[in-house]
């Protein structure tokens, strides 16, 4: 079966869209690589065909944009994010790129890049490469982004994986048989199977810097105002609204501005206004090409941070809490992923909010004190509420309704961790693994206009004309 460490479902990146823009991204990098090495000198010109869903909404995603700087060979995870404007004008003045970072071809991004309206048989994000030799020689290679920057060769093996684990996991319901064996947390059983990649100390390191990287990418939010990328008009809130919070400016150190806020009364109002406020300004960073955390989706991005900034400014978390709290939810993650779909083109909404909202709620709650099957229980009851949530972005932007989502989304899990406290686990009608197979099956039935198309649902009652994605 295949065995996904925490740090594929949790992964620095670039917004807006992780199966639309990193997934392409990845390809593009994974295309170059496996180009044999005696031709790359040689390559004359690069096509791109988009297909499905990727071509549906790949402009308002910024598809194309991934494309070109996976071509450049630079990484999402590494890039400069204040360099990307420039390097596509460039890409789009000069009628070139420089491929591998290096090779100087002609690339015309309105001509090399060809929107289809078919789909392709395996997935709906499908995107394929051609590239051309001086001698006339072409190499083509189909990839798939099935979801959370996850991509799929045309070809390539699928559910295997050559790594042993000690506790291995494919159900909510094995993973409480290892806790339970075990007699120990969700975040242990996680802990001892991510030794199998890495040293502890090397995971432990991982997961400060992807703790530190959704901080900041909150602060950098409740500082930025304007009017987001892409024609819809839509202005940045998240700075207006945490200087109105704290009755002032805004600190400009990440530390004293954690600080501020942890400092601030704790009444229920003010607390969810500061819940909705670290989510907001997640998901405009992520529209505006800025810097995030696949958690497990870009579109999905602020609810995970919003409710760990939530347990670390309200809830009294200690030093090094963050480490509990993204095991258990890059876990719970993996399971969804493995049992259903994290890919908005294959699952509507559900896949992305309802997802993050469930990951959210178990890791909250086994922070809080519950036990194992108390954490399992919030996941379900997160998902539970999120069934049937369509993916209907208007103008093909994850913009509206995607950014209030992860605000809903992250009160939805704090929410479902206070009920499965508050009940003993014996009680639940409802296991989170029969949630994940209503949730696969949901979508199964679900109508493609509501799959990230922008042809259904809100994307089709509002006209918009998005003249500028």
């Amino acid at each position: 079966m295949e065995r996904i460490s925490i740090f594929e479902m949790l992964k620095i990146g670039v917004g807006p869209s992780s199966s639309h823009t990193m997934g392409p991204w990845r390809a593009a990098q994974r295309f170059l690589d496996e180009l044999p090495a005696a031709g790359r000198d040689e390559v004359a010109r690069v096509k791109v065909d988009l297909f499905g869903s990727l071509a549906k909404t790949g402009r308002g995603h910024g598809t194309d944009i991934a494309l070109e700087l996976g071509l450049c060979g630079e990484c999402p995870e590494t890039i400069d994010v204040s360099s990307i404007d420039g390097q596509i004008r460039s890409i789009a003045t000069t009628k070139r790129i420089k491929l591998f970072g290096s090779r100087d071809i002609p690339f015309d991004p309105e001509t090399d890049i060809t929107f289809h309206d078919e789909q392709l048989p395996f997935h709906p994000n499908g995107v394929r490469f051609t590239a051309i030799f001086e001698d006339g020689r072409q190499l083509d290679a189909v990839f798939y982004s099935i979801g959370g920057g996850f991509i799929v060769k045309e070809g390539d093996a699928l559910g295997q994986s050559p790594i042993q684990l000690p506790h291995p996991i494919d159900t909510a319901g094995e993973l409480l048989s290892h806790c339970k064996s075990k007699a120990c947390r969700i975040s242990d059983v996680v802990m001892q199977n991510e030794l199998c990649w890495q040293d502890e100390r090397a995971v432990r390191e991982q997961l400060a810097v992807i703790r530190d990287v959704m901080v900041q990418s909150v602060w950098r939010g409740c500082h930025k105002e304007g009017v987001l990328p892409g024609g819809l008009g839509v202005q940045r809130r998240a700075a207006g609204m945490a200087r109105e919070l704290l009755g002032g400016a805004v600190p400009t150190e990440v530390a004293e501005w954690a600080r501020a806020i942890k400092s601030q009364p704790r009444d229920f109002r003010r607390v969810l206004d500061w819940v909705s406020c670290f989510a907001l300004a997640v998901n405009e960073e992520n529209a505006a090409f800025g810097r995030i955390v696949t958690a497990p989706t870009n579109g999905a991005a602020g609810v995970i941070p919003a409710v760990l900034l939530y347990w670390e400014l309200f809830c009294d978390m200690p030093h090094d809490g963050h480490i509990q709290f993204l095991l258990t939810a890059g876990e719970i993650g993996c399971i969804f992923k493995k049992g259903a779909t994290i890919s908005a083109a294959l699952g509507g909404c559900q896949a992305e909010i309802g997802v993050a909202s469930a990951m959210a709620a178990g890791a909250l709650t086994e922070c809080l004190g519950g036990c194992p099957a108390q954490a399992i229980a919030a996941a379900e009851i997160a998902m539970e509420h999120h069934l049937g949530m369509t993916c209907d972005p208007i103008g093909g932007l994850v913009q509206i309704p995607c950014i209030e989502r992860n605000a809903m989304g992250a009160v939805k899990a704090i929410t479902a961790a206070q009920m499965a406290l508050q009940r003993d686990p014996s009680e639940a009608c409802v296991s989170l693994d029969a949630v994940i197979r209503t949730m696969w099956e949901t979508a199964k039935d679900m109508h493609a206009k509501y799959k990230e198309t922008s042809e259904g649902g809100l994307a089709l009652q509002i006209a918009v004309n998005v003249s500028e994605c």
